[in-house]
């Protein structure tokens, strides 16, 4: 109990950023995605996933060129920007590898400008014509806002950040409640909250924020990442990946995180999540083989490949629970 609690406690300010910047209220149950992405969006995902984020990064911004006034480009370009930091900032805590906390960096002021960016554009255009992509690309913003700063633990500029996306992202369900990427941060809010430790429970209590079904946040991220066409691999991921962390929940996490192994093999930061879930199993010689896929592949940026290569030697010298 006391090593839970030290991560729930460690872990405050990035669940505060998922929590404040997610949907506060609740829509009808989706039925299937209405976002239509561009095809230069799609094949740079699958790229950025794939763990190429420089070819991916390359698609992002010639996007951009061709579309300066719609936001999705420079949200897409954030996003992948933000895998690179998260990369980057990950360690090996309490057994689990996880981005736990990162000080300002040198780069945080381009990410956050491009999160900015895709934020006025949106909501300009929804001062010309409000619909549901706009407000969930105005949300979207502020949630890549709120995510960082919610790394650096600056709790104030991101429950700023997480109000406003909240406003977006209710009107999207609004407008359109068959937008299911908008679901993934609505799914985010009701885990967080029914998971937090007693401290953020005042805090939550104190802002006046409404309580979460840890069930329905389950539920709703499962929505998201079987038909959310932007948002998919992302709820997939941070759903393992919180299960683990905070229920103890590895098997149920492994299927849950397999198909996008299957589908990205040479994804580093999904091969090392497998890799620490089958560890946590005992299946040691399963583990070692995820942490030495991790490896096979350097990812685009030195400074990420250089942290993947770190944390799988480790892991592969001490495999197996270390709680």
């Amino acid at each position: 109990m006391r090593v839970l609690r030290g991560k729930r406690l460690r872990g405050f300010s990035l669940c505060v950023a998922a929590c404040l910047a997610a949907t506060l209220g609740s829509a009808p149950a989706a039925r299937a995605a209405s976002l239509n992405l561009p095809p230069e969006a799609t094949d740079g995902l699958r790229l950025l996933y794939s763990g190429q984020s420089g070819a991916a990064l390359a698609l992002f911004t010639r996007l951009e060129q061709q579309q300066p006034s719609d936001p999705l480009p420079y949200l897409l370009e954030a996003d992948a920007q933000w895998w690179n930091i998260y990369c980057q900032a990950c360690e090996i805590q309490w057994g689990f590898i996880d981005a736990w906390h990162r000080d300002k960096n040198a780069g945080d002021d381009a990410y956050l400008a491009l999160a900015e960016k895709a934020t006025g554009l949106a909501e300009a255009g929804i001062a010309q014509h409000d619909t549901a992509e706009m407000e969930l690309y105005a949300g979207m913003g502020y949630l890549l806002q709120a995510r960082l700063l919610g790394l650096r633990d600056e709790r104030r500029a991101t429950v700023h950040a997480g109000v406003a996306a909240r406003q977006h992202l209710l009107r999207c369900l609004q407008l359109d409640p068959q937008m299911t990427d908008a679901y993934t941060g609505l799914g985010l809010y009701n885990y967080y909250v029914d998971t937090l430790s007693a401290m953020a429970r005042v805090f939550r209590a104190l802002m006046g924020i409404p309580g979460g079904d840890k069930q329905e946040g389950i539920r709703q991220l499962k929505m998201a990442m079987n038909d959310g066409p932007l948002t998919g691999v992302e709820a997939r991921f941070y759903l393992a990946k919180n299960l683990r962390t905070y229920d103890l929940q590895y098997a149920q996490a492994a299927d849950i995180l397999a198909p996008l192994v299957k589908q990205y093999p040479a994804n580093p930061t999904f091969a090392l999540l497998m890799g620490n879930l089958e560890a946590e199993l005992g299946h040691n010689d399963s583990a070692a083989e995820f942490y030495r896929a991790a490896t096979a592949t350097p990812p685009s940026y030195a400074a990420c490949a250089a942290r993947v290569a770190l944390l799988a030697r480790d892991s592969l010298a001490a495999p197996g629970p270390k709680r």
